[in-house]
């Protein structure tokens, strides 16, 4: 079987792009005194997770405990959880990782705290917390030091939790400014935050001047789209994933239907004021993939001075890759420009 004859849509990556992204990314930790803790939400594959760490990853980073269960029984021995988990079902699961891994996971409220301290003791196992905080971008994370300061002072008192650190997502001067306050209050009380950890692929490069962290989590990276070319992160050249589709109908000169919708492509749309339409074609840079239904991508050629043919296969890079993983149960893989077989998207679907 090669690249030409393999059914679309389907997503193939190229492991040389990737390759190049990893050790990207892994120089510029090295260089900087960061620890690189990568999110495999974006690849969810553990072999990808494996190279990641083989190129000096500190550990990953995972949204939910599926992801983390995935990740453990495929050898990887230290995952942070950078989710709040709530309940005792939370509880239960976590238990039975903590012996198998060393586990780290984000808190930002009691009820995440008590989850935790649960499946320490349960486990038997030390479970390491860091507490995250809102440095704008208005989702989890508490929103003052003081909210900080009882939540790092209740894990001190909690028997089979470590305080870690802190987290936080975007890095921003907010996530300066914050830091500023919050670590010599830390700090007055006896208490330390040796993980300083903040992610964002968009504006990684420029982590170590953005926010005192010692900690970076990134995703994206590995395989990067259109959104981290927009942002200025990365290159055509370096987005490894690209869904292949085909043209199954040309109903006008200005019109062209693709065998993927919306169940093959993310919904995300570009930022206000950069560009229009769910994904790039690098052959065809003036077409605009302007509607998806289901099944179906409505791509408008009205710019294009050179059009696609009826039957013609096809390469879309996503506006968002993450989601677009999480679509598919495999990917296939090229090497050199040849195809090197399909691996499964293990942690795909793991959203509980």
């Amino acid at each position: 079987m090669d690249l030409a004859s393999l059914e679309t849509p389907v997503p193939v990556v190229d492991l040389d792009v990737v390759e190049a992204n990893l050790k990207r990314m892994q120089d510029y930790c090295n260089r900087h005194g960061l620890a690189l803790r990568p999110h495999i939400k974006t690849h969810k594959i553990p072999a990808l997770a494996q190279r990641q760490v083989e190129l000096g990853a500190q550990g990953i980073t995972c949204q939910k405990l599926g992801e983390a269960e995935i990740m453990v029984d495929a050898g990887l021995t230290d995952i942070f959880i950078s989710y709040p988990l709530m309940g005792e079902a939370k509880a239960r699961r976590l238990a039975a990782l903590a012996p198998r891994a060393k586990m780290r996971v984000a808190i930002d409220n009691p009820i995440a705290l008590a989850t935790a301290a649960s499946a320490a003791q349960q486990s038997g196992a030390e479970i390491g917390v860091v507490i995250e905080f809102d440095s704008g971008a208005a989702r989890t994370g508490v929103t003052s030091v003081d909210a900080m300061l009882d939540l790092a002072e209740a894990v001190r008192a909690t028997p089979g939790l470590r305080l870690d650190g802190l987290m936080t997502y975007p890095l921003s001067t907010a996530s300066a400014d914050f830091l500023a306050v919050a670590l010599p209050q830390l700090a007055a009380r006896g208490m330390a935050a040796p993980v300083l950890t903040g992610g964002g692929t968009p504006n990684a490069f420029h982590a170590h001047e953005t926010a005192p962290i010692n900690e970076l989590r990134v995703g994206t990276y590995i395989y990067n789209d259109r959104m981290m070319v927009a942002a200025g992160h990365a290159g055509w050249d370096d987005c490894a994933l690209h869904l292949h589709v085909t043209v199954i109908s040309r109903p006008t000169e200005d019109r062209a239907v693709i065998d993927g919708g919306s169940k093959s492509f993310a919904a995300d749309i570009m930022p206000a004021g950069v560009q229009e339409g769910y994904g790039y074609f690098p052959d065809y840079p003036e077409a605009k993939l302007e509607r998806l239904s289901e099944e179906h991508g409505m791509v408008d050629l009205s710019a294009c001075a050179r059009k696609p043919a009826l039957g013609e296969r096809l390469r879309v890079v996503p506006n968002h890759v993450c989601p677009v993983s999480n679509l598919h149960d495999r990917i296939a893989l090229v090497r050199g420009g040849e195809f090197q077989g399909f691996v499964e998207v293990a942690a795909r679907g793991r959203t509980v």
